[in-house]
């Protein structure tokens, strides 16, 4: 990537000098210079990848050289102007446009087209993002948070700076959407297709590499999805379909211990779904329904039919297996790291299961993708002032201030593209179960449900095992220190504690050091940090009202003060509340 501006004496100037500067300043120049070969390029994540073209951003200022308009055409006859304008200049060189123009489009020269050699540019006009129809708005949805400088304007050296960072980071392009990065980053790193060249003929042909996810649906009734028709009819037949969700709103009484202390301290899982995606081992093979099925110690993915009623566990705690905290009330579907975790923690036994639907083929299938955004993740954070290994209070203060970026662009970069990298992961492991509101039904199943990337299941079991993650950890800190969360949303939770500070719900070694695997306050995915303190009334009048007190989270700051849910939910462009749902 590389921005083209212009500098004061109207010379054109390149915010990476290395790059030769176009001839001239006509638009024929500027089309001849893409045309040149510049040396951009995405290469490849993995030798079995593809690549992607360079990019070049014009600013407002190379807008005005080149004698474009400073805002996208809003009609469509004046659109068809500018179309036509670019191709002629395109075609000088022999160079072609995108068939649409818009805030980003390719120019591009064919193998054996006249002017020079093949080539392909992707164009990006910082000064029209967001601009458009409906389609090229939310295409260019997650550009303009790139471009959005801290003053708030769309500026194009801003753009560059950016997006170098984060293809250098996660090794792909930013692409439409979060969630669409997200799977585009996956098909990076592990590209289902190996493309091999016939030595006699010369043409190129594809096959899936070993282990690839499958075309076609392959759904199955109990684990389809909400918006599938199996799904659909399972539950209008009274039947159960696998809810492996995140904790939702779920809130017990005090104890009496609890009800007197004065402060209701809420900590936050730093990148709850981050900490598990790493080794998880996922069903890429199609799930099959088998009868009988042998457990093997939890070693293969799948949906296990058991019966958790009569599994006794914590009682201040939520329920490991459901996703509102309270106990099942018959048996049901459930991935293989709940059912792991109730054998493990609390003594189910697997020779119960009666059927599953099981993985043909069990891997680590998030591996690398989850690398890549983890050291991105790591990356801003540490230009944030956070960093792994931090002493508890040291954390504290860093994150307190960790988001005022002053007049340093660094700073505010990190501050943008750790929010981007958060919400790449979120998004990618909630379109594996994409609902696509805006299709028909028809639509989604053809367009949606049949692609390799609608895996249901694959959701099921990354939410499965960050909740129990999360549940392995409160159960540990309660079985060292005897303090247990009253209540519980996504992975946010809140503590009754006698000052308003988490410092002492944390498990410490004898030398003070954290305990592994207990609560732990730093910004390492699985790790907290200190979201809010509630005065104890305020969550006792909310129970009361019998509401649940987890939704005064975004009420309050960390030192008590009252903020109202409206300045709760302001926040800077590009940043987010640091919460884990929205899958």
């Amino acid at each position: 990537m590389v921005a083209l501006d212009v500098a004061e004496d109207g010379t054109w100037a390149l915010d990476i000098p290395q790059i030769p500067a176009p001839a001239g300043t006509k638009l024929g120049d500027w089309f001849a210079w893409l045309g040149t070969g510049l040396p951009l390029r995405i290469e490849r994540a993995h030798p079995s990848g593809k690549g992607g073209d360079g990019t070049v951003c014009l600013t407002a200022g190379a807008l005005k050289q080149l004698g474009l308009p400073a805002a996208l055409p809003a009609t469509e006859k004046a659109l068809a102007a500018l179309q036509t304008k670019l191709a002629k200049a395109a075609a000088t060189v022999g160079m072609e446009v995108s068939e649409h123009v818009g805030p980003a489009f390719h120019a591009f020269r064919r193998s054996g087209s006249a002017g020079g050699q093949k080539t392909s540019v992707r164009v990006v006009v910082a000064p029209w993002l967001g601009q458009g129809d409906g389609r090229q708005q939310a295409t260019s949805a997650l550009a303009v948070q790139l471009a959005t400088a801290p003053d708030g304007t769309v500026d194009g050296a801003t753009f560059a700076r950016r997006f170098r960072a984060f293809t250098t980071d996660l090794g792909v392009a930013p692409g439409a959407t979060t969630a669409v990065t997200g799977m585009n980053l996956l098909e990076a790193v592990r590209p289902r297709e190996e493309w091999v060249k016939n030595p006699a003929t010369g043409e190129w042909s594809s096959f899936l590499r070993e282990g690839a996810l499958p075309k076609g649906d392959v759904s199955v009734p109990p684990a389809a999805g909400a918006r599938h028709p199996a799904t659909r009819q399972l539950l209008a037949a009274g039947e159960t379909v696998c809810e492996e969700e995140d904790y939702k709103w779920w809130a017990r009484e005090l104890t009496e211990q609890e009800a007197v202390r004065p402060w209701a301290v809420a900590v936050d899982v730093c990148a709850s779904y981050l900490s598990v995606t790493d080794s998880l081992r996922l069903p890429a093979g199609p799930l099959k329904l088998v009868q009988g099925p042998d457990w093997n110690g939890g070693k293969t993915a799948g949906l296990w039919w058991c019966d958790f009623t009569t599994t006794p566990v914590d009682e201040l705690l939520p329920h490991p297996a459901t996703f509102h905290g309270r106990p099942p009330t018959g048996p049901s579907w459930y991935a293989t790291p709940t059912v792991a975790y109730m054998a493990e923690a609390y003594g189910f036994d697997p020779a119960t299961i009666t059927q599953a639907y099981i993985s043909t083929h069990t891997v680590p299938l998030l591996k690398e993708w989850t690398g890549r955004i983890r050291g991105g993740y790591k990356r801003t954070y540490a230009d944030l002032g956070l960093t792994d290994g931090q002493a508890p209070e040291e954390f504290l203060a860093a994150y307190a201030v960790h988001k005022d970026t002053g007049d340093d662009p660094a700073r505010a970069d990190a501050l943008v593209l750790a929010g981007l990298y958060k919400s790449v992961y979120k998004g990618g492991i909630g379109k594996w179960s994409d609902s696509a509101r805006h299709l028909s039904d028809e639509q989604w199943e053809e367009q949606v449900a049949s692609k390799w990337s609608y895996r249901a299941e694959i959701r099921f079991h990354i939410i499965a095992a960050a909740r129990i993650a999360a549940h392995r950890r409160l159960r540990k800190t309660f079985l060292l220190t005897g303090r247990a969360p009253i209540a519980v949303n996504v992975d946010s939770y809140l503590y009754a504690t006698d000052e308003a500070s988490p410092l002492e719900l944390l498990p410490v070694k004898d030398d003070g050091t954290p305990v592994p695997g207990a609560l732990r306050l730093g910004i390492a995915p699985g790790s907290h940090k200190h979201e809010s303190s509630i005065p104890l009334p305020a969550v006792l009048e909310a129970l009361g009202r019998r509401e649940y007190p987890s939704k005064l989270v975004h009420h309050y700051a960390t030192d008590g003060t009252y903020i109202g849910p409206d300045q709760a939910d302001a926040g800077p462009a590009g940043t987010d509340h640091d919460e884990e749902g929205g899958n």
